[in-house]
């Protein structure tokens, strides 16, 4: 038998609409802690300038966040979970067949993409006094992707010792990052030509060790 609108509780759409409004207004709010955080550091924010950026009253804010640590938790989580499922597709078996140029290429753009669209996740995670669960969860992405680089290391230089893997996937995390400040620092075709001579310093550190063009696999 087909339900029909007559059929149904009264008011079951009502708190569907009321649910999707409070994650508009959620969102809302996380939107402006992001520009608040990054203007100013996640220090000297207050829930007062997070609410003005967003519009609301203090006491709406706290209608969903109890305070600045709670919506720090909540915007780092989610950026956590959409960088996990950005670069979850990085480091994949199928970048061993590319030469070092094009591999760099597809596993830096959109690194750099995703860390110039949410700057804001380097101000919280190089914040002292950010929530601790933060950090954990960015710690353990950062251990996940390192493994899966390893990995990938493995398959273009198959005879590299393990100990040399490591070494290799975390000289290659050091020199992201603080080529990624950098690049953060920058903006249009500075910008560009950062992302450059990122590229550049992980080809001229790479090569030697896993060649320059088509991999090796040497056995």
């Amino acid at each position: 038998m087909t339900e029909t609108k007559a059929d149904r509780p009264a008011g079951e759409a009502k708190p569907r609409r009321r649910q999707a409004r409070g994650e508009r207004r959620i969102q809302q709010l996380l939107d402006a802690a992001a520009d608040v955080f990054s203007r100013t550091g996640y220090a000297a924010a207050s829930t007062n300038a997070i609410a003005r950026e967003a519009g609301v009253s203090p006491g709406t804010l706290y209608q969903f966040f109890p305070n600045k640590e709670a919506i720090a938790v909540e915007l780092g989580q989610r950026l956590t979970h959409q960088m996990r499922e950005a670069h979850g597709v990085l480091f994949t078996p199928e970048y061993a067949s590319l030469p070092l140029p094009e591999m760099l290429d597809s596993v830096i753009d959109p690194m750099v993409e995703f860390n110039c669209q949410n700057p804001v996740f380097l101000t919280l995670i190089h914040s002292g006094d950010v929530p601790g669960l933060m950090t954990e969860e960015h710690d353990a992405l950062h251990v996940a992707l390192q493994a899966r680089l390893e990995e990938l290391i493995e398959l273009i230089q198959p005879a590299l010792p393990a100990d040399r893997r490591t070494r290799t996937a975390t000289m290659v995390f050091s020199l992201f990052k603080a080529g990624l400040e950098l690049v953060l620092a920058h903006e249009g075709e500075e910008r560009d030509a950062y992302v450059e001579e990122l590229k550049a310093s992980l080809h001229g550190y790479l090569a030697p060790i896993i060649g320059a063009g088509m991999p090796s696999r040497a056995p």
